[in-house]
């Protein structure tokens, strides 16, 4: 039987300490991206600020366009009160572009510019993480924001537009049942991943090649190549499909959608996700995406300070 004098001279088991989980140094450096870059939500809370400053304004003509609205079937009706709703998505879809771009040619670029690559790459995260990291900005986060955004503005504006027809004693019942907010979100989102990410996947990662090696200028360099290409084949073949090309990946193609001619959240249009993942446009997008993004790992491997 131990005595409490040996079982106090006893080493004690402890439990062995948890393995960090590999996702840790990714979302680190994601925070790490929010916290340098607050522009990727500044911005659009700036310009939805302002949009809906301009909305309050406008809501003093909406008594009388319910009433003008009232007397058109109910597409026409829709689409005479959707358009505002329309263009704070239209809207805010550009902003997240802008910035996206903006973003990736200086992701690399700038941290190269300033030589702070030289303390990031003293820290134990891999280069392949901080691209990843990087690349998940426009690609998906980006996309987030603004539809996070989106919703709070359209919530804000449904609100706002209900007060105001309640007090000049009207109904809100067909401004909603026009609008239909929870599909009109569904779209929404649908459309920001399908072709925001997906479909916008291989040029965000082109920018952050670009941003990796370009001693100057990345926005020409990301640019002139791909025109001077497409001329090019202009000229000696006399053909553009490069361009074309270009051209399906900015605008992310008809697999996304049955309707790709209207609007995002239009209510005709209806999701084809089956076809957008079996559509070879995408899986090429997405190959060429990692190929981008391995030759900006390798560039920031070996690439110092400008």
């Amino acid at each position: 039987m131990d005595t409490p004098s040996n079982a106090a001279r006893e080493p004690r088991l402890e439990a062995p300490a948890a393995a960090p989980s590999p996702m840790s140094p990714l979302l680190w450096s994601l925070r790490r991206e929010l916290w340098e870059n607050r522009s990727i939500y500044v911005a659009p809370l700036a310009v939805a600020v302002m949009f809906l400053a301009g909305f309050a304004i406008s809501t003093v003509r909406l008594p009388d366009k319910m009433r003008a609205a009232a007397a058109l079937d109910p597409m026409q009706q829709r689409a005479a009160l959707s358009a505002p709703y329309d263009m704070a998505s239209g809207l805010m879809m550009l902003v997240a572009v802008l910035v996206g771009v903006f973003y990736s040619l200086d992701a690399l670029y700038g941290e190269r510019r300033d030589r702070s690559t030289l303390f990031w790459k003293s820290l134990p995260v891999s280069d392949l993480t901080t691209v990843l990291a990087k690349a998940a900005v426009p690609i998906l986060v980006l996309q987030l924001v603004a539809f996070a955004v989106t919703v709070a503005m359209q919530l804000l504006m449904l609100a706002l537009s209900s007060a105001v027809l309640a007090a000049s004693g009207q109904g809100v019942g067909a401004l909603w049942s026009a609008l239909s907010p929870l599909r009109m979100w569904l779209l929404l989102l649908y459309h920001l991943l399908a072709v925001h990410s997906l479909s916008h996947a291989p040029i965000y990662a082109w920018m952050l090649l670009v941003s990796a090696w370009a001693s100057r200028a990345p926005l020409l360099w990301a640019v002139l190549p791909p025109i001077a290409v497409g001329f090019f084949e202009k000229v000696v073949f006399g053909s553009t499909h490069f361009l074309a090309l270009v051209g399906d990946l900015v605008s992310g193609g008809s697999a996304a959608m049955s309707m790709p001619g209207t609007f995002p959240t239009h209510p005709m249009t209806h999701l084809t996700p089956g076809l957008l993942m079996i559509s070879p446009g995408l899986w090429a997008g997405l190959v060429l995406t990692a190929v981008f993004l391995a030759g900006a790992v390798r560039l920031r491997r070996s690439a110092g300070p400008l």
